[in-house]
């Protein structure tokens, strides 16, 4: 990542970590806030310590911040960071191999089965209380054995959530399945090529859809740092698999080279076809993105002709999917221009057929929220402009709402400079409309994920 005058981007502006942790109540709002939005919303990114420089923003420790809302106030902020074994100073890889409680938790924060849950991909979930005070690493009862990804996936309708852990050695990937009640159930090794960077994965009412993608691991690159990199001789797959049957085979689809963070949903059609839609990042984009230098760093890296590189901006773009068992064809379809990343949509439709995406858009100077409709091919966007940077868009359904997008977008925007945060509430049936915005009492670093956990007996 390129540098500023004195420190690393992602030490500076937006990205500078914050020095400690506070509490504030009694937050002030502009406009009004739904008064059926009783819970909180909590948002984890990294934070290092003061003076670390962990060598890139993805490296840094994992801070929470949670923001509780209720009868139309917003009582109070807090900021915590994650406790964990890389915190207290621990390495992850120690005489005895791999400590999966040494790495930073530094991505997402999930709620399952009464637990609050932080997350990253790289080691165990640490869990946190309503206070965001930490508890400690989970491992089921020791039944989880491998790191767990910071993308988990909850079925609507049974409540199980699907999960997975990669790694740098065999097995490469291994598939895990929680119940609702929050037992780990299922335990399996999936094959792919080799030790793939697999950030994300997707499932559908009978499927979990693997990401075998050329964002790979070697031991040369973490000797440097940052273990991850393109492969330009790697290939890309994608792979589906029933998750009812532990036994399952997978049945693998070749695609044209490309990098996926983030999937939007899958779902299976009336034709039985499983379609997968994702921010995708081509080959140049994916090199550009990685190493946050718009230049061209290898023309074998960067693609097979001068346009691909000249054109590189590091960013993704809405794409599509259509995988046909029957006949074994895969059908790539973009789905918008625009550059997006953080894609989400509502919980009760992930795996199903939905018709509304969320996601950030910050491409050309302009910061937004962009919603998609993907039914009709529209986008509709909430611009920001160029000093204000959205972080990902978090929906929360309405009470007794009857429509898909009945509901709100929660995200903390902070100013370019860092110099201040809000909580920004949107509808999300009209995204354009901001419905209100709490004022946050520092201005909090960008970060990653986030969730709406709402209050005990509400239907949010």
């Amino acid at each position: 990542m390129t540098e500023t005058a004195d420190r690393p981007v992602y030490l500076a502006g937006r990205y500078a970590p914050v020095p400690d942790e506070i509490d504030a109540v009694d937050l002030p709002v502009e406009g009004t806030l739904p008064p059926e939005l009783d819970g909180r919303y909590l948002r984890n990114g990294p934070n290092p310590l003061p003076g670390e420089d962990p060598g890139h923003w993805f490296l840094g420790h994992g801070m929470l911040h949670g923001v509780r809302l209720r009868g139309g106030r917003a009582e109070w902020y807090r900021n915590r960071w994650v406790r964990t074994g890389a915190l207290a100073g621990r390495s992850m890889l120690g005489p005895d191999g791999v400590d999966l409680t040494a790495v930073v938790a530094n991505t997402h924060v999930v709620e399952h089965a009464g637990r609050l849950l932080a997350l990253v991909e790289g080691g165990l979930p640490y869990e946190v209380d309503a206070d965001l005070g930490t508890v400690g690493p989970c491992d089921f009862d020791g039944r989880l054995h491998t790191a767990m990804t910071a993308h988990p996936k909850t079925d609507p309708d049974t409540g199980d959530l699907h999960f997975y852990g990669y790694s740098p050695v065999a097995p490469f990937l291994t598939y895990h399945r929680l119940s609702a009640a929050g037992e780990l159930v299922v335990s399996r090794p999936v094959e792919v090529r080799g030790p793939t960077m697999m950030h994300d994965a997707a499932i559908t009412a009978h499927h979990v859809v693997w990401l075998d993608l050329p964002m790979t691991f070697s031991w040369e690159r973490l000797a440097q740092g940052m273990p991850f990199g393109w492969d330009e001789g790697y290939g890309a797959r994608l792979g589906v698999m029933r998750h009812d049957d532990p036994t399952a085979t997978v049945r693998w689809f070749e695609i044209e080279p490309c990098y996926v963070f983030h999937v939007g949903t899958a779902h299976e059609d009336a034709q039985g076809r499983i379609v997968l839609d994702a921010a995708r990042y081509a080959p140049a984009d994916a090199v550009a993105m990685w190493s946050g230098d718009r230049a061209a760093t290898s023309s074998a890296a960067l693609g097979r002709d001068a346009a691909s590189r000249a054109a590189a901006t590091g960013a993704a773009r809405m794409h599509r999917w259509t995988l046909d068992p029957a006949s074994g064809r895969v059908t790539e379809t973009p789905l918008a221009e625009r550059p997006v990343e953080f894609p989400t949509l509502s919980d009760a439709l992930v795996g199903r057929d939905a018709r509304y995406r969320y996601a950030v858009s910050s491409a050309g100077g302009r910061h937004a929220i962009v919603k998609l409709d993907v039914h009709a091919g529209t986008t509709t966007s909430h611009e920001l402009g160029a000093d204000v940077a959205a972080g990902e868009a978090v929906f929360v359904p309405a009470a007794g709402g009857t429509a898909e997008d009945d509901g709100w977008l929660l995200t903390i925007t902070t100013r370019v400079d860092g110099s201040a945060s809000q909580l920004l509430v949107l509808d999300a049936s009209d995204v354009t409309r901001r419905v209100a915005a709490v004022t946050l009492p520092r201005g909090v670093p960008a970060g990653f994920h986030g969730s709406w956990v709402a209050s005990p007996g509400e239907a949010t």
